[in-house]
């Protein structure tokens, strides 16, 4: 049995909330399902090239809703599951040494790797593999192989072995999105949250008066995947700000979608940001 991981980051400066992380997880024996079912569903709706964020528009608004639908269904299905991490900008680390800030990015993705699927609950057969792809990792070719080298040293944390979860150092690769579907629909899931937290929604254009058509389309968007989220999680409220409750520790693993709002230990509130 193996667990794929897709991998993707966005707006690591925001004025509100910053450093958001994002994932989705699929069985390698649903892979092959889920990639023809979406690519399918991108085909009949002439998608052609890479659906993303940055690409919606009123005029592909309901074509994004359809298959931001196709892609939540297989949420409910339990053939995917998503997580996002993210943090509050005004919380300051205060331990962050010259090092920490160098490799800010690889330390990150390791904590999220580690904790925001809780597969150290997973139900599958042991042991199981982690092949984990990654979008375009934004360090020169030496820290790439470093960062890679780091994410496969999960596999010795006493946890992970325990649960018989395995990395091999071939399957932590990068990938080009533009060829991945399932990336894709994560990528517009992790944009609207990070689009909603930072209040982007409210933003007019200088010299305006009003907000742009391309804002208010992401808004609609935004709000039509929040309802699907809670569809999925079977829940009234999501709180987009906050960690997902959860009743048992099982439920790290077993929802379908989950937010994680990662605080260091050791932070100061920063009001003026």
């Amino acid at each position: 049995m193996e667990y794929i991981i897709y991998c993707d980051e966005s707006v690591s400066n925001g004025e509100y909330y910053t450093d958001f992380f994002g994932g989705v997880l699929v069985r390698n024996t649903d892979y092959d399902s889920i990639k023809a079912v979406i690519d399918a569903k991108k085909a009949e709706l002439n998608l052609k090239g890479e659906i993303k964020w940055v690409k919606v528009t009123g005029n592909y608004l309901d074509k994004y809703k359809q298959v931001v639908d196709l892609f939540f269904s297989l949420l409910k299905e339990n053939r995917l599951k998503v997580r996002i991490m993210f943090r509050e900008t005004a919380q300051t680390p205060t331990d962050l040494s010259p090092e920490k800030i160098h490799n800010r990015y690889s330390i990150l993705y390791y904590q999220f790797v580690k904790h925001a699927f809780g597969l150290t609950y997973h139900d599958g057969p042991k042991p199981v593999f982690l092949r984990l792809y990654f979008d375009e990792i934004p360090y020169p070719l030496d820290q790439r192989d470093a960062f890679k080298s780091h994410i496969f040293s999960l596999q010795k944390n006493s946890h992970f072995r325990k649960a018989g979860i395995k990395i091999r150092m071939d399957d932590v690769v990068e990938i080009n999105s533009g060829k991945h579907s399932i990336q894709q629909c994560m990528d517009i899931v992790l944009g609207s949250i990070s689009f909603m937290l930072n209040k982007k929604n409210e933003e007019i254009p200088a010299g305006a008066t009003e907000r742009g058509h391309r804002t208010i389309a992401k808004e609609q968007l935004f709000f039509h995947i929040l309802e699907q989220i809670k569809d999925c999680n079977n829940i009234e409220l999501f709180d987009i700000s906050n960690t997902t409750p959860l009743a048992v520790p099982k439920d790290f693993w077993s929802m379908p979608y989950r937010h994680w709002k990662f605080t260091t230990p050791e932070f100061r509130n920063d009001n003026k940001k």
